[in-house]
């Protein structure tokens, strides 16, 4: 670490600019204070389990005690944000981080957090795990969603309206179908495809979710979860790419090739669920558990070590700033 500065400098002689803040970050916290902000609550998570499902749940309620288009289009943005809250718990389970039992971790990453968005726990870990280590360079996996901003204003309208209109959900699902059921013939598709956790983990809490909506409800409701995976939850997972590293002021500074967006309520909860918008301190140290964040996020700011870095306040203005390229 102390290669990063150039000779004969102390960390006090340079100034913000050159990033000495951002390599010595954490002297602004004591080893107490880092041990205590990576320790997990189990039950916190839990919480934050139960607290996304409620919300899938009492939003099909709304709709099924109350159909009209407006209660219609309220309930698949609230499931669409839980939809992309899963996929942060997931995330969370994949730094090992969501409960301190590695089993139970694994296992709600997937069947309560991962599967039911057709996701797979030990495969986002590989993948995720190199962007951490490769964040803003070529072998980042996530870089080509973030590199093109900004764009046109009619280009990003494109693309939401790609989103809304289910078109880059098609595009997901088509891609899923041939990652699980691969080519060739159908009898042998089905054979490879019997072999992938992630398929079969998605057809089964699928089935459970299916059926308790059908015992709360009614089974037509449960198209409420899969037409917000086509629509609204592209739209937010969408957002939230930009919002964290899109049009970093510097890809080689810590506190500067990633984001944390200031958010109010209702973006936390139709945009930005479980703390994701904390994303430059969960880069920082990536084991933080989510309801940490905020903490940890309060404890830079006070203390100085976040002067200069990417802040962004609110995701209305982050998005007028991906769109602000001339046409």
């Amino acid at each position: 670490m102390l290669d990063y500065y150039p000779q004969g400098q102390s960390f006090d002689d340079l100034p913000l600019a050159e990033g000495a803040r951002s390599a010595r970050w954490r002297e602004f916290l004591s080893k107490d204070e880092i041990a205590d902000l990576l320790r997990p609550s189990d039950w916190r998570s839990w919480w934050s389990v139960g607290f996304d499902w409620a919300v899938v749940l009492l939003a099909m309620a709304m709709v099924y005690h109350y159909p009209n288009p407006l209660t219609i289009v309220l309930a698949l943005f609230l499931i669409g944000a839980r939809q992309l809250g899963l996929g942060v718990l997931m995330h969370e389970a994949s730094h090992r981080s969501l409960f301190a039992d590695r089993a139970v971790n694994d296992w709600v990453g997937n069947w309560l957090a991962g599967y039911p968005i057709w996701s797979n726990l030990a495969a986002y870990r590989e993948y995720h795990l190199q962007h951490h280590s490769k964040t803003w360079t070529a072998a980042d996996p996530d870089l080509n969603l973030v590199a093109p901003f900004p764009i046109t204003r009619a280009s990003l309208r494109r693309k939401l309206g790609r989103d809304l209109s289910g078109r880059t959900g098609w595009k997901f699902a088509r891609f899923a179908a041939r990652r699980d059921f691969g080519d060739g013939p159908w009898r042998e598709r089905l054979r490879r495809a019997a072999t992938i956790p992630a398929l079969r983990g998605m057809l089964v809490s699928n089935a459970v979710l299916l059926a308790l909506v059908s015992l709360l409800f009614h089974p037509a409701v449960y198209l409420l979860w899969v037409a917000a995976w086509l629509t609204t939850y592209t739209l937010v997972t969408r957002i939230r790419s930009i919002a964290e590293h899109a049009m970093a002021p510097d890809p080689g500074d810590p506190l500067r090739n990633t984001r944390t967006t200031r958010a109010r309520w209702w973006e936390r909860l139709l945009i930005a669920p479980n703390r994701v918008n904390f994303h430059l301190e969960h880069h920082l140290l990536m084991t933080v558990p989510h309801y940490h964040l905020p903490r940890m996020h309060r404890m830079l700011v006070e203390r100085g070590a976040l002067d200069g870095a990417f802040l962004g306040e609110g995701y209305p203005a982050i998005l007028a700033q991906a769109a602000s390229k001339p046409a």
